[in-house]
């Protein structure tokens, strides 16, 4: 669209200034804003912006949106305050702590007739969406399982276990590809370090549907960023760590029993499909741009992000009650 509407980012860390320069390419950059006024000065004077306080923005009628890169404790309350000062808001992941202050923040969307939008930025990933193409188009055939990988080594937060720090990525990418909640969560857990929970297998399971396991580490002695959707004719294998050519493949498959019982099976070679190169974060935020725009509702709404949370809430509720 020609119209991008003026655009105030909240939080200049390390996403926060890629969410700044991505902004500031799109022409929607209007003002930075940080509780670290050093941070904040640097990010606007590297854009040309203004630096400016939460209240001066949602008080500057020039400013249509916000973009909300914060610890995730903040950002119900500075949601709520946009949306009442008729701002459309692009928050990251995780939406909130709980599914209470989620579901606040998707009420108070809906009241303002405002775009409440999740940074699920993986279901902007041009694999992902040629996935979701190949599922459509049944060449995997019927729909069985969902599994997806995400290994490293980092990332140690005191106020997040890799539960809470990674697994948001893949719940967003399952619930875009199935469009539904699970009936079911299960969790298992370990810690490797102080008692956090440094790994983490959550286990899905969906009405008359497909069943789904995430596995999360931020102690893997290798990296891994691999989702799978399984059908009863083939795979589609997302690896986000191949060169874009062999990101995503097909894999056929064959198991069943032949007339005497005994068991056939064949899986054949891959056959990778073509993926065009992109910036995941600039079709995001564009995507954003044009919703608020237009007020569409987005990709990822705020309700994905709430059902996310709620799922983490619900993982870790099973696992409280496995406790003796």
């Amino acid at each position: 669209m020609s119209h991008r509407p003026g655009t105030a980012l909240i939080g200049c860390g390390q996403w926060g200034r890629n969410h700044a320069r991505t902004l500031a390419e799109l022409g929607a950059l209007a003002a930075v804003g940080d509780a670290d006024a050093q941070a904040a000065r640097a990010v606007g004077q590297a854009h040309g912006v203004k630096v400016m306080g939460v209240e001066a923005m949602l008080a500057d009628a020039r400013i249509d949106a916000l973009v909300l890169a914060l610890p995730a404790e903040h950002n119900c309350a500075l949601a709520l305050s946009a949306l009442a000062a008729g701002k459309h808001v692009f928050v990251e992941k995780p939406i909130a702590l709980t599914s209470a202050d989620a579901a606040r923040m998707v009420d108070a969307a809906r009241a303002a007739d405002r775009v409440l939008m999740t940074g699920h930025i993986l279901c902007y990933h041009n694999a992902f969406r040629a996935l979701l193409d190949c599922v459509a188009a049944g060449e995997i055939g019927e729909l069985r399982h969902i599994q997806s990988h995400r290994l490293c080594f980092g990332k140690f937060y005191d106020r997040f276990d890799a539960l809470w720090d990674l697994a948001p990525h893949d719940l967003s990418l399952i619930l875009g590809l199935l469009g539904a909640a699970p009936d079911h969560v299960e969790i298992g857990q370990a810690s490797v370090t102080d008692g956090q929970g440094d790994i983490a297998q959550i286990a899905l399971g969906f009405a008359g549907g497909p069943t789904a396991q995430v596995l999360v580490s931020r102690h893997s002695a290798y990296d891994e960023r691999r989702f799978v959707v399984t059908g009863d004719r083939a795979s589609a294998i997302w690896d986000d760590r191949a060169d874009w050519p062999r990101k995503l493949a097909l894999v056929p498959h064959r198991a069943a029993r032949e007339g005497h019982g005994n068991w056939r099976w064949h899986r054949g070679e891959p056959a990778f499909r073509p993926v065009a190169p992109g910036m995941a974060l600039t079709d995001e935020l564009a995507h954003f741009l044009d919703c608020a725009a237009g007020r569409a509702e987005p990709l990822t709404p705020g309700s994905q992000g709430l059902e996310v949370v709620r799922i983490l809430e619900r993982a870790r509720q099973w696992a409280s009650s496995r406790v003796t």
